[in-house]
């Protein structure tokens, strides 16, 4: 980073509606759980090319025919026109590079595949058990699992429409989420923890201004720190919004104060005289509203 970057910020949406995020997540099957049943002509091509691929041959232990079934949804719908290489894969997720379209256009798109058999649920429980959205999921892996996909889809999308530099939400089906490619693999957008920051002030108050936003739009991150942070092209974002939870878990203000003491943390090694509290005390300074954000700075 160069003195010269300014990190900017999003103009929130106008929002006439609370978001869906106190909604019912609905976990019932999908087309793609239908074209997994049916397993047609055309199907079974795409499955056994996908197989094939060799950025899937490592993978493919992990993919059910329904999974497949939703990338060749999400393919049939546009979202997805050919796949990439992985861009990283983890106990709960692998993300591929892949090459989609928004309006007609060709872009560049990331998609994230959350592993049914492999996700660690004993980690997502402290952020599930509670959350208003979750409420008759019970401990059935595959419904969580399903529910934490497009909880992140949610939490993005709300995000988003309050003003928060976050990877722009394209498409979920099932247990696959599509969303924006922030930096291409040979051009990897790099972790606020991986970068000199020469302007810490700039930096801090973009920070705090998204988490002020996010809580006054009824979210919590719940695992903010330097290392879900990202840096590329003179933007801040925001990343790994899946555990975010709403103001009225149980344990949204545990996991807030934890926010603000890792951010706080972060930014005092770079040489700022910032507090935990003080953060806390700007961040909550505007009260959540299901639809509403915070005033601030436009872009």
């Amino acid at each position: 980073m160069t003195d010269s970057e300014e990190y900017g910020f999003l103009s929130p949406d106008e929002v006439d509606a609370p978001g869906d995020e106190w909604e019912e997540i609905d976990v019932t099957d999908t087309e793609a759980d239908r074209i997994a049943r049916r397993r047609d002509r055309k199907f079974d091509q795409f499955r056994k090319r996908l197989k094939d691929a060799d950025q899937f041959k490592v993978e493919q232990s992990v993919f059910d025919d329904a999974t497949f079934a939703a990338i060749y949804k999400l393919v049939q719908d546009g979202h997805v026109d050919a796949f990439g290489g992985p861009i990283s894969t983890g106990k709960e997720a692998n993300v591929y590079e892949a090459l989609g379209s928004l309006d007609g256009a060709e872009r560049d798109v990331a998609v994230k595949v959350y592993r049914i058999n492999a996700s660690n649920f004993q980690q997502m429980r402290e952020y599930l058990e509670g959350d208003p959205r979750f409420e008759g999921i019970g401990s059935d892996k595959k419904k969580v699992v399903l529910a934490w996909t497009q909880k992140e889809f949610a939490n993005l999308t709300r995000a988003r429409q309050a003003g928060v530099r976050v990877p722009e939400p394209i498409a979920v089906e099932r247990n696959v989420l599509v969303m924006e490619l922030v930096g291409l693999v040979e051009d990897r957008a790099r972790r606020l923890a991986e970068v000199d920051v020469e302007n810490p002030e700039t930096a801090y108050e973009v920070v705090r201004e998204y988490m002020q936003r996010l809580h006054a739009a009824g979210l919590v991150h719940g695992d903010l720190s330097e290392y879900n942070m990202i840096i590329h092209d003179g933007e801040l974002v925001i990343i790994d919004l899946g555990q975010a939870v709403t103001v009225h878990h149980p344990n949204a203000e545990d996991f807030l104060h934890r926010d603000c003491r890792n951010v706080a943390s972060f930014f005092r090694r770079q040489g700022l005289d910032v507090t935990a509290d003080d953060l806390l005390a700007f961040v909550t300074d505007v009260d959540p509203e299901p639809g509403g954000t915070p005033d601030g700075p436009d872009a």
